[in-house]
């Protein structure tokens, strides 16, 4: 199950640094001039979760696989996109395959890069593409009302459900209000994502703030923040400047680095982190011998559908799943010991998976 997290924000505020820190590689090119990033990039990024080498450990695991998140680095959008301008609807159009966006703001000042505006103001940015993404959704709803006419008129029950959905879509963002204010009924959920509204996706706003102050943050992020809090949406603060430099050391340096830098962990950990939470998402074990393996799903998910995220079979096929708790496996000493002290639970197709539960599952193949 694959979860993807659009990087946007104006030209010239970090995102391909960003980007490049993130995965690791010099992928997506940063440079000092507006769509230096002519194609969306997509990295995979491994989540941080010290749980997993201590499940390795435990079970004597020869192999550690982590669950990933899909970043994509979305060339620089600008005032008037939504109608073309700059590089326009091509990205737009990149922006709607995304679970997730993550706003990258310029709260930093630096003579030497060039705001595509003139001026530094992380808050009038963040309107600026909300506006062009708002834009952009009001233009997909007109023309899907056009083109659904017929078959509301011939009584098709799905496209009187759209059509419902993109008109209480409309009314907000002709408010200047995202479609993500919406309070969509748990029947109508998949109707919804279908739509694919870009600002019907939920927001992470990443400050990028100068090297001195990746640790506190500063005046322009405490804007952000308190913006973010009025939005109910996330905000992580970090320097791409340093992630960059801390994406060249290995493990041992980068420790050395983060402390001598007054930081407790990379920035690009908690972005991550924030992501994942911010998708509603959680983590669940395989563990043997073998490998110990995380594996992503979304809050709430259900026994069998977390089974089949390894393998459709899987799902097919369920019969029940051995469950223990990770903290009883730790305690415990692992399976075993989780066995032996009644720790490890039988649970059937009704059983809601927890966020860090160590799971076999039994299928019919």
């Amino acid at each position: 199950m694959g979860f993807k997290m659009g990087i946007v924000g104006l030209p010239n505020v970090g995102k391909s640094t960003l980007f490049n820190a993130l995965t690791r590689t010099a992928a997506a090119q940063a440079a000092n001039f507006p769509f230096c990033t002519i194609e969306p990039n997509v990295g995979d990024v491994a989540v941080p979760d010290a749980r997993l080498e201590k499940l390795a450990a435990i079970a004597g695991s020869k192999q550690i696989i982590p669950t990933r998140m899909t970043f994509v680095d979305i060339a620089g959008l600008v005032k008037g996109a939504s109608k073309g301008e700059g590089l326009g609807n091509q990205f737009l159009a990149n922006i709607r395959e995304t679970d997730a966006i993550a706003h990258v703001l310029r709260c930093f000042e630096d003579g030497d890069v060039t705001h595509v505006e003139g001026r530094v103001d992380p808050i009038a940015d963040a309107e600026t593409i909300e506006t062009e993404l708002m834009l952009a959704d009001l233009e997909s709803i007109e023309k899907r009302l056009q083109n659904i006419t017929r078959k509301i008129r011939g009584g098709d029950k799905e496209a009187v459900q759209q059509e419902r959905l993109m008109q209480a879509a409309k009314t907000l963002l002709e408010d200047g209000k995202p479609a993500r204010l919406l309070e969509v009924s748990d029947e109508d959920q998949k109707a919804w994502r279908m739509l694919q509204l870009l600002t019907s996706k939920p927001i992470l706003y990443v400050c990028n703030v100068e090297e001195a102050s990746a640790a506190s943050g500063n005046s322009q992020s405490a804007r952000v923040a308190e913006m973010a809090a009025a939005q109910g949406a996330a905000h992580v603060v970090i320097s791409a400047r340093i992630e960059e430099e801390i994406a060249q050391l290995d493990a041992e340096e980068a420790a050395m680095f983060l402390e001598e830098m007054g930081l407790e962990e990379a920035g690009l950990d908690r972005l991550i982190r924030a992501g994942y939470e911010l998708l509603g998402l959680q983590t669940y074990f395989t563990v043997g011998p073998k490998e110990a393996r995380a594996w992503t799903i979304r809050k709430g998910t259900l026994a069998p559908q977390a089974a089949g995220v390894i393998h459709g079979d899987f799902e097919r096929g369920f019969i029940r799943s051995e469950t223990i708790a990770y903290d009883d496996y730790v305690r415990l000493g692992g399976e075993t010991g989780s066995k032996d002290a009644g720790k490890m639970r039988v649970e059937g197709k009704t059983y809601e998976v927890k966020d860090g539960d160590v799971l076999h599952f039994l299928f019919n193949a």
